[in-house]
C-alpha cells in the first residue's frame, strides 16, 4: 500500500496504539477517513480511551455538528495458538459504547463489504475481523464495488427445526454442525448477525418465530458474552415464539489457554452446538 498510494496517506506509526487510535480521530474532525490497523484485538484495550472516550462520544458532546468516520480495524480471536494475550474477544466491551457501530465478518465477501461499508459510514467503526479465518477460509468476493450494509444480518442456511446464531469464526462451526445435524433430521437455520451494534433484530425474531428454538454461539466466555444480550431480546420481544430455553455457547470464563491442546478443548466448535441443538430439539 506505501508502494502504490505514498507516505501521504500511508503511515507506518511509532507502536502506540492509543496514539494512533487518537490521531485518527483529529484526521477524521478534519476531513479525512483514516483507517487505523491495530494488529491485535487485545491491544484495544489500550486504545480504548481515545475509541470509548472520543471518538464515540465526540459527535454527542459537540452537539452533532461533526462527523468523526474513523474505521478501527483489528484482528481477534483464538485458535491459532498466540496465547492468552493475543487471543481475546472483546466484542461484546465495544458493543456497549452509545456511538460506535461494531462490524464481524465471516466470509470473505462479507470482510470486502463491510469494511467498504464501515469507510463510507459518519461514525467511528470497529472493524474485528478473525485471524483464525485470514488463511484458512477461502470464498467468492465479487470483483465489482459493493457494500454489505451495517446492521443486516444474513441468513447463511434455511432451516425450520431450530435457529443457530453464530457470530464470526463461529459462523463456520455453526455450518458445519447444521451439515451434520441434518444427519439427523434436524434442519438448523444459521443466521449470522453481521453486526452487533446496531443489531439487525427483525431478522433474528423472524427466524426464531419460524424455529421456536435458539443456541446462540460466541467464542467469548459465555458469561458476559454478547449472547446474553441476544437472550435478553428474546425473552423480551420473542418469548412467545419460543418452545424451549434459550441455549448459549460459548467459552470458559478464563483465559485463552496457551497451550495449543488446551486451547481447542477452550473453544467453542461444533461438537458443543450440536449437543446444545440436542438438548433442546
Amino acid at each position: 500500500l506505501l508502494d502504490k498510494f505514498g507516505p501521504e496517506r500511508v503511515i507506518d506509526a511509532p507502536l502506540s496504539e492509543s496514539a494512533i487510535a487518537g490521531c485518527a480521530i483529529g484526521a477524521a474532525l478534519v476531513g479525512y477517513r483514516p483507517i487505523v490497523e491495530l494488529m491485535f484485538g487485545d491491544f484495544l484495550t489500550i486504545a480504548s480511551e481515545q475509541i470509548v472516550n472520543c471518538a464515540a462520544k465526540m459527535r454527542w458532546s459537540l452537539g452533532g455538528e461533526v462527523d468523526v468516520p474513523v474505521v478501527y480495524r483489528t484482528a481477534y480471536g483464538g485458535g491459532v495458538g498466540a496465547g492468552m494475550h493475543h487471543s481475546q474477544c472483546f466484542d461484546r466491551w465495544f458493543a456497549g459504547v452509545p456511538g460506535l457501530k461494531v462490524v464481524l465478518p465471516s466470509t470473505p465477501s462479507d470482510a470486502k463489504g463491510l469494511l467498504k461499508a464501515a469507510i463510507r459510514d459518519n461514525d467511528p467503526v470497529l472493524v474485528l475481523e478473525h485471524k483464525f479465518l485470514y488463511k484458512r477460509l477461502q470464498g467468492p468476493v465479487p470483483d465489482e464495488d459493493y457494500i454489505v450494509p451495517i446492521g443486516k444480518g444474513d441468513i447463511k442456511r434455511e432451516g425450520d427445526d431450530v435457529t443457530i446464531i453464530a457470530m464470526s469464526a463461529m459462523v463456520q462451526q455453526a455450518l458445519e454442525a447444521a451439515v451434520r445435524l441434518e444427519q439427523e433430521n434436524i434442519h438448523a437455520e444459521v443466521l449470522d448477525p453481521r453486526t452487533i451494534l446496531p443489531l439487525d433484530e427483525e431478522l433474528i425474531l423472524q427466524s426464531v418465530e419460524k424455529t421456536g428454538k435458539v443456541v446462540i454461539v460466541h467464542e467469548a466466555p459465555v458469561i458476559g458474552g454478547f449472547g446474553g444480550e441476544i437472550a435478553a431480546i428474546l425473552a423480551d420481544k420473542g418469548i412467545d415464539f419460543l418452545e424451549a430455553p434459550v441455549k448459549r455457547v460459548g467459552a470458559p470464563f478464563c483465559p485463552v489457554p496457551s497451550s495449543p491442546e488446551m486451547e481447542q478443548f477452550y473453544l467453542p466448535n461444533a461438537e458443543k452446538i450440536i449437543k446444545a441443538v440436542l438438548e433442546i430439539v
